[in-house]
């Protein structure tokens, strides 16, 4: 009489592996990115500096026009007025984008971050897309609101503007634009670095002490040097640097200021690729 075979336990069913996707890389940036108090305060604060600051200006501008001389009143600019927390916000959007890299190095969060990704560039890749695509559409929303702001503060005085003027629309989205690539720059600078102070002091080096700098050149040198500088040829855009001595074109700045973006963000991903974590 033939043993009866005892049926063969069922195999548990393996899940499959889910393939590494830049798709995916992005969505967990994102949940990285917002999950953050650091990141939400930061944005806050970006945003109470930029409605803030510029609503103080407009309004000091507003009750000590009849001071200004005939010169001020002729370089006034109603739309740059209302736009001056942008000189200022950019400092809170530049250290968000170096902490969103020099902060996963100091809590040994990018190890985890290039095991799971090792091809390492789609990391970099989804930072930068989840921070150009937040703080491009908090900052315009932030923009829209103090120049309205600011124009009605004005207004008062009879000095302000509608969005349908020359150039305000354009340096409206402009500020938007102005701060995002910055702040990309800080994350450039923060991949570059992997060192948070190093980081921001570079990036507040570059945009605010080296453009106090070149005030001490002669003239005739600093006129052809600064209109170059990160600063002033993005802030052209949204008219913060209009007057200056040579000023470049709004756009033609703006490119400039993206190809420093550019050439960081490749040096940061070189730097990535090659170095350990």
């Amino acid at each position: 009489m033939s043993a009866v075979l005892a049926p063969a336990a069922p195999t548990a069913a393996r899940a499959p592996a889910l393939k590494v996707t830049q798709a995916r890389v992005l969505l967990s940036e994102f949940t990285k990115f917002r999950s953050l108090r650091s990141t939400m305060y930061t944005l806050l604060t970006a945003v109470a500096l930029m409605i803030g600051i510029d609503a103080l200006f407009s309004a000091v501008t507003a009750s000590q026009y009849h001071t200004f001389s005939a010169a001020d009143k002729a370089a006034f600019n109603p739309v740059a007025t209302s736009l001056q927390g942008t000189v200022f916000a950019v400092v809170a959007f530049g250290v968000l984008g170096v902490l969103l890299m020099s902060g996963e190095y100091t809590t040994g969060m990018i190890r985890s971050s290039l095991t799971a990704v090792p091809r390492r560039l789609p990391v970099l890749w989804g930072k930068l897309a989840v921070f150009a695509g937040t703080i491009f559409s908090v900052s315009l929303v932030a923009s829209f609101i103090s120049f309205f702001l600011g124009q009605a503060l004005l207004s008062g005085h009879h000095l302000g503007v509608a969005i349908t003027a020359p150039g305000a629309l354009r340096s409206v989205i402009g500020a938007a634009l102005y701060v995002t690539v910055a702040g990309l720059i800080g994350v450039a600078l923060g991949t570059l670095f992997r060192n948070t102070a190093a980081g921001i002091a570079t990036f507040a080096g570059v945009f605010f002490v080296i453009p106090q700098l070149t005030r001490l050149l002669p003239t005739s040198i600093g006129s052809h040097v600064t209109p170059y500088l990160p600063s002033n040829a993005g802030g052209v855009l949204w008219g913060g640097a209009a007057n200056a001595p040579n000023a470049l074109a709004p756009w033609t700045g703006f490119a400039l200021l993206c190809g420093y973006a550019a050439v960081l963000i490749a040096a940061a991903a070189w730097r990535l690729r090659r170095a350990d974590a």
